[in-house]
């Protein structure tokens, strides 16, 4: 595909036949079973190599063994895309997924309305940067099958705290911050994609007013795990990639997708660099280097809530 074509609005394609109105619980029926047949498909063929990373646990073996890990989830979420992408009525806008390179590594950072933005990211991601590796609650790890696999391609395991805990033990703090280094040094290895919803949760109205967020479409960012993130392989990274996903008729659900009823989905990517010092910097200890995180942050989520608003009222008009 040449830079013209990628950069420009996803042109309206054939829908695969689906059942739609009264019957499209029907299609989201079997678009479920194709999910979760494909899961297992998919997993079955990773618990061996998985097996083998557990058993040799060297940093030549992971070097070799994690691009076929990699290479089997980027396939599922392949199989994934093009089934979703058939069933939406209305064509995806993705724009600015040019210059982006599958052999590097990214901090991607994206707001969050829906469970549906993973499936978003990874359709308009795909096989353009490397697979996207998230940040998951430690109780995941025991989903069956997937908490495996999550665990095999070394998704990030995290005991979240809440804010009282912290205030008691601060100490529970640097644990996570802790865990998320280890973690992304093991990404250092082989190319990676660190994946951040930086809101921390779905974005709801009455989230963003318990919080007196002053954003019109997102709440606050947690600037915690992307400090970490950085510090911990900022040098790697070939840059940030900065997602905005815009719902115009409202944020759908996973089954709103499955049905084949999302409505227009609206993306906007684009490379930031990272700053060096971002680096080399202790956001835990140094106050100065947090403050001038968070006005960076700040300046990025405010232009992020401006393109909402604009794209959002585009499309209304």
């Amino acid at each position: 595909m040449s830079k013209h074509e990628s950069d420009r609005p996803a042109s309206r394609q054939r829908a695969f036949p689906v059942l739609r109105g009264r019957l499209a619980w029907l299609t989201g029926v079997f678009s479920v079973t194709l999910l979760v047949v494909s899961t297992v498909f998919w997993c079955l063929l990773l618990l061996p190599i998985a097996l083998l990373k557990l058993v040799l646990p060297f940093a030549a073996v992971r070097r070799r063994v994690d691009p076929v890990l990699n290479g089997i989830a980027t396939a599922w979420v392949s199989g994934n895309a093009g089934w979703f992408a058939r069933i939406q009525a209305e064509p995806w806008d993705v724009q600015g997924h040019t210059g982006l390179r599958y052999a590097d590594w990214y901090l991607v950072n994206c707001n969050h309305q829906s469970w549906v933005d993973i499936f978003v990211l990874q359709r308009a991601l795909n096989r353009r940067i490397p697979l996207l590796k998230f940040f998951l609650k430690q109780q995941l790890i025991y989903v069956p099958v997937i908490g495996l696999a999550w665990w095999a391609l070394d998704f990030p395991f995290m005991k979240r705290h809440g804010k009282a805990a912290l205030r008691r033990n601060p100490a529970l703090g640097r644990q996570d911050q802790e865990a998320a280094r280890r973690a992304c040094e093991k990404f250092s290895l082989v190319p990676t994609s660190v994946m951040v919803f930086a809101e921390g949760t779905r974005f709801t109205q009455a989230k963003r007013a318990a919080q007196a967020s002053p954003y019109r479409h997102l709440l606050k960012p947690r600037a915690g795990g992307l400090a970490v993130a950085l510090n911990a392989m900022g040098a790697r990274f070939r840059s940030m990639v900065d997602v905005t996903i815009a719902y115009p008729e409202g944020a759908p659900s996973f089954w709103d997708m499955a049905c084949g009823r999302m409505g227009p989905v609206l993306v906007r990517i684009r490379q930031l660099p990272v700053p060096p010092a971002f680096c080399v910097a202790d956001y835990t200890r140094d106050k100065a280097f947090r403050a001038t995180f968070h006005h960076w942050l700040g300046e990025q989520w405010q232009a992020k809530d401006d393109e909402i608003e604009a794209l959002t009222a585009r499309r209304a008009d």
